[in-house]
């Protein structure tokens, strides 16, 4: 599992994260929100059984700007969003995964 070297947000509009053999990728902070990794974003599934995520609300001020990043032991990251949300935690396999994917759509 590759880990990332330096993470940081640039201007609230991307998180840039550098990687320990020097790749680097950027996500959008409406991309990192909207695919937030949690039940009440994506719904959970329990015993083979799906659950929708419960209807949401009007968005509230602050929904795409980082509040702070914590370090989730040495796998993840977890985002504090400047609305109060703070319920996904993106995994380093996730992270590379969706930027790997991402530099794959630029180019095709």
């Amino acid at each position: 599992m590759l880990r990332p070297k330096k993470i940081s947000v640039n201007n609230q509009e991307t998180l840039n994260i550098v990687w320990e053999d020097d790749k680097e990728h950027s996500f959008p902070l409406n991309f990192l929100r909207d695919e937030s990794p949690d039940a009440g974003n994506k719904g959970e599934t329990i015993l083979w059984t799906h659950y929708p995520p419960p209807p949401q609300g009007p968005d509230k001020p602050g929904k795409y700007q980082i509040a702070s990043i914590q370090k989730v032991g040495g796998y993840a990251i977890q985002i504090f969003w400047k609305d109060g949300n703070s319920d996904g935690i993106y995994s380093w396999d996730l992270l590379r995964n969706w930027g790997e994917q991402m530099e794959k759509n630029r180019e095709g």
